[in-house]
């Protein structure tokens, strides 16, 4: 039993201090201030902040109930173990084994230390040079990126999307809302190159494509990013499309300009102009902190237009031809079943980044 009490020792020793590191204790207090928030029946008169409450709500569950029931697990078997029943040793080994492997899949949750990584994340993936082979192309990234959300029970909603005339599509806005999300996918900012035998010419000829993927982080509180209204163009238009009731019959969709950058942000999914506004300037915001990071700029008045280096930095090469391989150029890291990586297997590319 002594051995055993040890073990448990150090497991609740490595649990406090990560307990501590992740402010597990100030985010318990963000909870329960939400749960407050949320049982007034009046907060439902403003739908909109309802759903955003109870969405945050529930990413604080699912972040911290893993943490909360490890520790009264602990705390439990404490208990057990003081009353020294050697019968029971086999089992308490076993369960103490259960929280120690438990403790190793929370403890990635270090990896997010960012001032946005638990944030949902915005994607945009834009076809580059090369017509309909890019676009197509494109169009394999954003399955790629709904597939790997899917599977990991992450909400995807895509807020603006413009076809490909033959195949694919020229550029496409996802909105990925979940915990840690932004966190797992700034490892996909940057030119993603296809190498294979193209599918749209008679001599099927072997074919290099490229797209840019750009991860933003979701920022929906307007303090974080000021931006000077002065430096806004805003336009309304009709929304194109297949849309739904009401919506290519009206102006809803909003493009806005970041005159001083020169960043256009253009959406046309949501019902209402207002909506539309709100999503792009939560899309700008998110872009601008990326061009402030890329730039090592301390303010938006400090960035220069036109000097965003995402086209040049190709971050992955996917090969279909003449041999299958998906490797990323930072890490080295690389995968043979290029099927599976297309079909949203990415983890270990992300892992990988954020171990790096």
């Amino acid at each position: 039993m002594f051995e055993l009490q040890k073990r448990l020792d150090n497991l609740r020793a490595s649990l406090n201090v990560l307990w501590q590191k992740l402010d597990i204790n100030n985010r318990l207090e963000q909870l329960s201030q939400l749960e407050d928030e949320v049982a007034v029946p009046e907060i439902w008169n403003n739908p909109d902040l309802a759903r955003e409450k109870t969405t945050r709500l529930s990413q604080l569950h699912d972040a911290l109930d893993p943490w909360t029931l490890l520790k009264t697990q602990v705390d439990d078997l404490s208990e057990l173990m003081q009353l020294g029943d050697e019968s029971l040793a086999e089992e308490f080994s076993d369960q103490i084994s259960a929280m120690e492997q438990t403790l190793d899949k929370l403890r990635l949750e270090l990896r997010f230390t960012g001032k946005y990584d638990r944030n949902g994340a915005i994607l945009r993936i834009t076809a580059g040079a090369g017509g309909t082979e890019a676009m197509d192309w494109s169009g394999m990234l954003e399955r790629m990126y709904l597939r790997w959300a899917e599977q990991h029970n992450v909400k995807a909603t895509i807020l603006d999307r413009v076809e490909g005339e033959e195949a694919g599509i020229k550029t496409s806005v996802i909105e990925l809302t979940g915990v840690n999300v932004y966190g797992q996918l700034k490892s996909e900012h940057g030119t993603h190159r296809l190498v294979r035998l193209s599918p749209f010419n008679a001599d099927h000829l072997r074919q290099t494509s490229f797209a840019l993927v750009e991860t933003l982080p979701i920022i929906e509180d307007d303090s974080e990013v000021q931006i000077d209204p002065k430096d806004l163009r805003i336009d309304v238009y009709h929304s194109g499309g297949h849309g739904g009731q009401s919506v290519n019959t009206t102006n809803s969709a909003v493009r806005i300009t970041h005159i001083p950058t020169n960043i256009v942000v253009a959406i046309q999914n949501e019902r209402s102009q207002l909506q539309n506004k709100e999503k792009a300037m939560e899309i700008l915001r998110g872009k601008l902190q990326q061009m402030m990071q890329e730039q090592n700029a301390e303010s938006i008045d400090k960035l220069r237009a036109g000097e965003s280096a995402s086209w040049g930095q190709q971050i992955r090469n996917y090969v279909l031809h003449p041999y299958k391989l998906v490797k990323d150029t930072r890490t080295k890291y690389e995968e043979n079943d290029a099927e599976a990586v297309l079909d949203g297997k990415i983890d270990g590319f992300i892992a990988s980044f954020l171990d790096n």
